[in-house]
């Protein structure tokens, strides 16, 4: 566990600190001040026995050499998701961003982002529940968009197996944002997941183009392999060839699960490992959730036992607003004003069950 580092210190001047949360019933999660990231959750199985459930490397220095590329655990921002032709307009005035994702920008454009700064951590306890809150100021036009942005991330580790995570921010000019943590989840702590199962409670997804750029449509997912309003495998209709499926495969798709933001988080996604028994329960105030089965990682990496880091070891699960949204006037706004606050809350419930 080391001390708070600072918000605006540049990664390769001091090093990296890390921090443990841990409550009574045995979850531990780890994160660094190096974009915020998450780089481990331990939670016990049905027998009581405790696996690391996030995917990620064995070292800091791992994590500041190589994650821009997977963003293991790390906080994504301004703008999760992608912005089409890497611009956007917001009150008459154009912004550019860097491309990064051929012409668009994804998640806010190129490096450096939140996911690369070093933030302020403030370590505290709530009663039983273990604590800590990281904050940064990225400066007016940082990725290009507007506004001089304070962020805050609270991270609670409740005592019924619960990472709350809660988020914050101001700004000195009208800009947009979208943050999200961008954990990749293996409720059987390593291997494929296409065996373990899901359960989402959405009707329609937001429709893409070939590049993964919304096309304003929110399509039905009925008759499609996103249709997980009742449980099935992750893996069995992950190959299917064809719309709405696309690139290398496998998932990387935004489901829509509430018309706009909410005030108080609600249950959206629901997902088990019938080997371990354990359970994950997603609550969210945002109106989607993106995920991604690492399709396009590499495998050339390893994880802290040295083992490779292969396609569907893990699933993203990125409650957040819609991509593109500063080009779509009917998706539920980003926007945020001066005066006003954001604010976003996800919850992740980890537990276990009998089933098999």
């Amino acid at each position: 566990m080391g001390s708070a580092g600072s918000a605006q210190l540049p990664a390769d001047e001091a090093a990296i600190q890390g921090y443990s949360l841990r409550n009574a019933a045995g979850m531990t999660v780890r994160f660094l001040d190096y974009g915020a990231t998450i780089t481990a959750i331990n939670v016990p199985d049905r027998a009581g026995r405790t696996a690391n459930v996030v995917l990620g490397y064995g070292s800091a220095a791992e994590y500041r050499a190589k994650n821009v590329k997977n963003r293991f655990g790390a906080t994504i921002g301004r703008y999760a998701g992608r912005i089409a032709n890497a611009r956007f307009s917001l009150d008459g005035q154009t912004y550019r961003l860097t491309p990064n994702s051929g012409v668009h920008a994804l998640h806010g454009g190129a490096a450096p982002g939140l996911d690369t700064r070093r933030w302020h951590v403030r370590r505290f306890r709530e009663g039983a529940i273990d604590a800590a809150t990281l904050t940064l100021l990225s400066p007016d036009a940082d990725q290009g968009f507007p506004g001089e942005l304070t962020v805050t991330i609270t991270y609670r580790l409740l005592p019924d197996n619960a990472l709350r995570i809660d988020y914050a921010a101001r700004t000195t000019r009208p800009t947009v944002l979208n943050l999200t943590n961008h954990s990749y989840f293996n409720l059987a702590g390593h291997g494929s997941v296409t065996a373990q199962r899901l359960r989402i409670a959405a009707t329609r997804w937001v429709e893409t183009d070939s590049d993964g750029i919304p096309t304003g449509r929110l399509a039905p997912v009925a008759h499609t392999p996103l249709d997980f309003r009742t449980e099935h495998a992750i893996g069995e209709r992950i190959n299917h060839k064809g719309p709405p499926m696309s690139g290398p495969g496998g998932y990387n798709h935004a489901w829509a699960v509430a018309p706009a933001m909410r005030a108080s988080p609600r249950p959206v996604l629901w997902m088990r490992d019938p080997a371990s028994g354990r359970t994950l329960r997603v609550d969210t105030t945002e109106p989607s959730v993106q995920l991604y089965t690492g399709d396009y990682i590499d495998g050339l990496d390893v994880d802290a036992k040295g083992r490779p880091i292969r396609p569907r070891d893990g699933i993203a699960i990125e409650p957040q607003g819609l991509a593109d949204a500063p080009n779509r006037p009917s998706f539920p706004s980003t926007r945020l004003n001066p005066g006003q606050e954001f604010r976003s809350t996800t919850i992740y419930r980890f537990g276990a069950d009998g089933r098999s």
